[in-house]
């Protein structure tokens, strides 16, 4: 059995530890929870519908105005022919997101999901933020969780993280005052859960929290995850301030290190004992520290991630293939298997 540990310990292990211990330790929790040694990863997507987005977050440089000549809702016929590239792949997901576009309505989602679940029943939607769906529900006027049941009921299987960035009100007011609060983002994915639909949790470590903010994110979710059990994973990656309006602001901001990240993942791995799952964040980190984090508690190596925007917009791009992946997984001695949204295996090698 995993211990629990608090607040104290683990804020202690952030600011004190010797990352190498530290390593191990989330190493052997992580052993505990997956002791077949298998490493896990899914063909997928990333599909976004708009980048027209009303928020206007300091640490995007995806987004665009409703009037910009950039703007882009994209066609269905798009969308079906980057589904049909992904199924040619062997997909079996997509991550389906966009800008909070200030004139969709729940009816374009529904249609949306609909079209897709309908010509493609083999094809996981796990989609739309809890910052898309507070705004769907705003503009609809209608309750969180009626969206989601509405979406659900259409083809909506699951939903991400993303929006949560760190969940303290201080660090929101500065990345993006206009978003939702950390209690609504936590009430929106409990909304899902209520309902049956399991969600991600996530976290934006490296623009201008402390590491006391971090813990309390931590807390945050765990404490969700106690009641719900509805997360299946936790996903964490590093702010990239290249081409961010935050930059402008906080001209010092600079990319957090490998190190930085490697022990928040070890740390996040110890204190989120209810978290079977824990994603490595090659997108941000690049294939080997991506490989190195399954050695420090990830158990995960995410998505092979066939089209990626809303990083590569700062600068940072990434990519990796299924034999990249299945190389780096058996590198470390472990056994790769693909994986569907549900953390089901569908493939082991």
């Amino acid at each position: 059995m995993l211990n629990k540990i608090d607040d104290k310990e683990v804020l202690d292990l952030i600011k004190n530890a010797d990352l190498k211990d530290l390593g191990k330790k989330a190493l052997e929790a992580k052993q505990y929870l997956h002791p077949e040694k298998v490493t896990t990863f899914v063909v997928d997507r990333n599909i976004n519908y708009t980048n027209i987005c009303n928020v206007g977050c300091k640490f995007c440089a995806f987004k665009t105005g409703k009037h910009s000549k950039n703007g882009y809702i994209l066609p269905y016929e798009e969308i079906d022919k980057k589904i049909d590239e992904l199924l040619s792949i062997g997909g079996t997901q997509i991550l389906f997101q966009g800008g909070v576009h200030p004139d969709l309505k729940i009816e374009y989602y529904e249609d949306l999901v609909e079209h897709i679940h309908t010509k493609y029943p083999q094809i996981n939607i796990h989609g739309f933020s809890a910052v898309e769906i507070d705004y769907i529900a705003e503009i609809s006027d209608m309750s969180h969780k009626e969206v989601l049941t509405r979406l659900n009921k259409k083809g909506l299987a699951s939903m991400p993280g993303a929006g949560a960035e760190i969940l303290v009100d201080r660090v929101r007011d500065i990345l993006s005052p206009n978003k939702i609060s950390s209690q609504t983002w936590l009430d929106i994915h409990q909304a899902a859960h209520e309902i049956g639909m399991k969600t991600t949790a996530t976290m934006m470590f490296g623009s201008v929290e402390t590491d006391e903010e971090i813990v309390e994110h931590l807390h945050k979710i765990r404490e969700l995850q106690g009641k719900t059990n509805g997360f299946r994973a936790f996903i964490m990656w590093s702010f990239q301030p290249s081409h961010t309006p935050l930059l402008k602001e906080y001209p010092d901001l600079k990319k957090s290190s490998p190190n930085r990240y490697l022990r928040l993942l070890a740390a996040s791995r110890l204190y989120l004992y209810n978290f079977k799952n824990i994603q490595s964040s090659w997108v941000t980190q690049g294939s080997y520290i991506g490989q190195l984090a399954l050695l420090y508690g990830a158990n995960d190596l995410g998505s092979t991630m066939m089209e990626e925007n809303v990083v590569a917009s700062t600068g940072c791009s990434n990519s990796m293939v299924k034999e990249e992946m299945l190389d780096l997984i058996r590198e470390i001695g472990e056994k790769p298997a693909i994986r569907n949204t549900a953390y089901q295996i569908l493939e082991r090698f």
